[in-house]
This record gives structure tokens, C-alpha cells and sequence, in this order.
């Protein structure tokens, strides 16, 4: 090995920001650290409660006392610090429902001084899109809301929140993920909407983040063709350069969405869909979700490398990346310093899930809440996204069970459907659990066959509230685990 393919080998294991399985570091990962690798990133596999998190990351220090610790963590249904039980937080269209800036800089905080004291130092949030696209199959309650000057101020409240509390925001999906009908873990969105348009709303939030200081913006894979006609986001230096750093003038971290999604990993190849995205303006590369082991963080060093020999990625270009990303690490070590007395906030996410509540009554129907009975709750489930995940629990049945003695819940998913879903009830209070009811025409069906039955029914959505039906609905905004005791308050009686 010569003494230059050594320097590259360093650089390019610096802009990589790779996963891994298991509750404690694997050997290569901690060598890799010697060798030069900048970050690593946690998924809800690596995470059983913060202690062992902390001690996770404490390991990991040992090996790199300033290695860049990210998480995916956005306080709402995205969880991974969270995963086993749910979050304690209501996430970013509740707090947006709310919208109470400094109710958002609140959560935001709190969760940075939860997060730096288990040692993670960059966060993956706030999702700074703007769902326009009440189809949006991947972001929906992940948003702050539909109108793009609500969710700027509110992705700037958390910014400047979660940056108190330690910890450095990373805004995504750049240039925007709201307006789009597909998911880009599976295939590439398409955002069709004139340079005017997104200026208006899907620039509006990342402009306010950069404002606000925002230590790092994550890039959508996203085709924009007012943009760049030929190349989605994360590999257009168009995007990268010339937007984001040119005219929103961000000086930060750019990270790309994780590189074995299928909107670029099934066009351009895993390894070459990096070189292209580092080429273009990303600084450090996002891996692990799917390829968390040795030999994929080895392909992307490999592939990284010879790009540099053969010309394809100045080394200018990787050298300039690596340098952000130790930018990046300082900030982060003075920050868990500066703010290593921080406290923590009581209740400031059950709180927050307790106002972004809404009940809307049909006249006649004002006297149906409280239960004043043991329930019986049907819960409609869904398909659900890779970023979000399988293994979150969700749903209103256990803390209204909790509340009301006796309560019972079935789920059903689509396929098992029964013709009457409320038939369990009897003559007890029907309470019907939905997400995004407007996306799903099995659960629409469902619910509609249920109502007829049992008209006296309550409909409870945690998703985005576009469809309201039955004579008493109650919207959530979220679907976590402080947004269902907060719907299992209202039907009690308790709140």
C-alpha cells in the first residue's frame, strides 16, 4: 500500500457514515475508527434503552473521541431511540397542528438533551418537507403541515431546540419530499412543480433551517426537473452546489438520504451512485439500513478510492468533504460540553401530544365523549414504511384499557378484514382506531360498514386528519405512544 492510496483510503472513510448490527460495536467497526472512519449511524436495532446506548457510544469514543454519532430520531412515528415502546413525543404534525413555536423548541430541546446524554451527536431530523400531497405515501404526519410558512418557523424552532440541547439538526429531504406519490426506498418521486412553486412552499422550510443554523441538510432522492432534468437531488451538483450552497448560502454538512435506497442504488449502482453524490456536492454518505456490515462500508472505500485514481471524484472534492465532516465532529464535541448540564423537561411531550388533540362532533352527537364504559376498540392497520418500521407499537387500546377496566382491541389488516369489524362490541362503546383513513380504500370500506352498524361509533385517527367521518372524530396528528394515552385521556374522561 502506498502512502497516497493510504491518505485516500482515510478520506474516504471519513465521509462515510455507516450502520451496523448489534447492541455493542462490532470489531470492525471500532478498527475502521483507527483507520480514519468519521461517523456511524444507529438504527432501533442497535438501541435498547439509552444506558445502553450510552455505553454504546462511550465505547465507540474510546476508539475516536470525536466520531460523529447520528441516530434517525424524529420524535414521532419515526423513532429509534424509542422503538421498543413507542415516543413519548407526539411528533411533527401534531406539533404543527398545535403550532406553538416554542412549544416545538421545547420538544426539540428535550429530545437533544436526551440524545447527547446517550451520546449521540447528529440527528436526522427535523423532516423539513411540506406534505402538499395528501397521497404522500412516506411522509405524511413526519411533516409539520401543509401550509410551507407553518412548517418554516416550526423547522426552525426545532432547530434552534434541538442545537441547544447538544445536538446538531440535520433538515431532510432536500429539495423536498412533500409533493410526491412515491416512496424512494422503492423508486425514484418525481416532483413536478415549477421553480416558482418551489420557491413558494418546498424551499420556504430549508431556507428557514439555514437561517436558523442548522449544522447539516440531508438530500432527497428526489428528480426534480425544474432543477436538474437529468439527476435526482443527492447526485445533481446543480442541486447541491448550486441551490443549496450558492443561493441558500447553507456552509454545513450535506448528508446523503441512505445510499441503498432504490430510487439511486437500482439506476446508478450502490458504489456509483456515492461517487456520483460525493462528485456532486455530498459530504458525507449515509449507509447501513439494509447493508450494515464490513463489506458494504469496504465497497463504497474501495469504490470511492479508485474513483480519485481515475479521475472521476477530484480529490479536492473528497478532501473538501472530509474536511466538513470534521468541521462537523468539533462543533459537535463543543457542544456536548456546553451543554452536559442541560435537564430535561417534564412531560413536555405528553403535554405537547395533549394540546395537538382534536374532536370534531356532529350536532346531536356532543354528549358521546366520555366513554363511560369499558370499550370495545378496533384498530385498522396498514402497511407501513420502511422509515417508519415494523416494530414501533402503536395504537390507543392499551393506555384506554389502562383507563377503563375491561376495554378490548382486535386489529385488522387488510386482508382479514371481517364484513362486520365492530361486530365484538355488543352493546358497549365502539371506538374505531384509523391511520391516513383517506389513503387506504379497504379501511374507508371498513369503517363505512362498521358505522353503518353502529353509527354511535367514535372514529379515531392518528394519521393526517383529511377524512373526517362518523358523528364524533378525534384526530391525533400522531400515532405515538404520548399522542395514543392522549386520545385514551379524552375518550376516559381522564383529561
Amino acid at each position: 500500500m502506498t502512502t497516497t492510496t493510504g491518505h485516500l483510503r482515510a478520506l474516504a472513510a471519513a465521509v462515510l457514515q455507516p450502520g451496523f448490527v448489534g447492541t455493542t460495536p462490532p470489531p470492525w467497526v471500532c478498527r475502521w475508527l483507527g483507520d480514519g472512519l468519521g461517523s456511524v449511524v444507529l438504527f432501533a436495532r442497535n438501541v435498547v434503552d439509552t444506558e445502553q446506548v450510552a455505553a454504546l457510544t462511550a465505547t465507540l469514543r474510546a476508539e475516536r473521541p470525536d466520531v460523529i454519532v447520528a441516530i434517525d430520531e424524529e420524535a414521532g412515528d419515526v423513532t429509534r431511540l424509542e422503538s421498543v415502546h413507542g415516543s413519548s413525543r407526539p411528533g411533527n404534525f401534531a406539533l404543527g397542528a398545535v403550532d406553538d413555536p416554542a412549544l416545538t423548541e421545547a420538544v426539540a430541546r428535550d429530545l437533544g438533551v436526551e440524545l447527547a446524554a446517550a451520546g449521540v451527536t447528529l440527528n436526522y431530523a427535523p423532516d423539513a418537507d411540506v406534505n402538499s400531497n395528501p397521497a404522500n405515501p412516506v411522509i405524511g404526519v413526519r411533516s409539520f403541515g401543509t401550509d410551507p410558512t407553518l412548517v418554516a418557523r416550526h423547522t426552525a424552532a426545532w432547530v434552534r431546540g434541538l442545537q441547544a440541547g447538544g445536538v446538531a439538526a440535520c433538515a431532510k429531504h432536500f429539495p423536498g419530499h412533500g409533493d410526491t406519490r412515491v416512496d424512494s426506498h422503492h423508486d425514484l418521486p418525481r416532483i413536478t412543480a415549477d421553480r416558482a412553486r418551489l420557491d413558494a412552499c418546498e424551499l420556504a422550510p430549508f431556507r428557514a433551517a439555514v437561517a436558523a443554523g442548522v449544522q447539516a441538510v440531508m438530500t432527497g432522492h428526489l428528480l426534480v426537473p425544474a432543477l436538474d432534468p437529468q439527476l435526482p437531488a443527492t447526485l445533481s451538483q446543480r442541486i447541491l452546489g448550486g441551490l443549496l450552497r450558492d443561493e441558500l448560502g447553507f456552509s454545513g454538512v450535506v448528508v446523503t438520504d441512505a445510499m441503498e435506497m432504490r430510487a439511486v442504488a437500482d439506476r446508478y449502482g450502490f458504489a456509483g451512485a456515492t461517487v456520483r453524490a460525493l462528485a456532486a456536492g455530498a459530504d458525507a454518505i449515509c449507509i447501513g439500513g439494509e447493508r450494515a456490515d464490513e463489506q458494504a462500508a469496504r465497497e463504497l472505500r474501495d469504490a470511492i478510492v479508485a474513483a480519485v485514481i481515475s479521475g472521476e471524484l477530484p480529490e479536492e472534492r473528497l478532501a473538501e468533504a472530509a474536511k466538513r465532516v470534521g468541521q462537523l465532529a468539533a462543533w459537535t464535541v463543543a457542544a456536548r460540553s456546553a451543554g452536559s448540564a442541560a435537564a430535561r423537561a417534564a412531560d413536555v411531550g405528553l403535554v405537547a401530544a395533549r394540546r395537538a388533540v382534536r374532536v370534531t362532533a356532529a350536532p346531536g352527537a356532543t354528549g358521546a365523549l366520555p366513554l363511560t364504559s369499558a370499550a370495545h376498540v378496533v384498530e385498522f392497520e396498514p402497511l407501513r414504511n420502511i422509515a417508519i418500521g415494523a416494530e414501533t407499537p402503536w395504537g390507543i387500546g392499551g393506555p384506554l384499557g389502562e383507563l377503563l377496566p375491561g376495554t378490548s382491541t382486535v386489529r385488522y389488516a387488510e386482508p382479514d378484514v371481517p364484513a362486520d369489524p365492530g361486530a365484538g362490541a355488543g352493546t358497549r362503546p365502539l371506538v374505531l382506531v384509523v391511520r391516513d383513513l383517506h389513503r387506504h380504500d379497504w379501511m374507508r370500506a371498513a369503517v363505512h360498514r362498521a358505522l353503518a352498524v353502529r353509527p354511535d361509533a367514535v372514529v379515531v385517527e392518528l394519521g393526517v386528519p383529511e377524512l373526517v367521518t362518523g358523528a364524533v372524530h378525534l384526530a391525533t396528528h400522531s400515532a405515538t405512544r404520548a399522542s395514543g394515552r392522549a386520545a385514551a385521556e379524552v375518550l376516559s374522561g381522564a383529561r
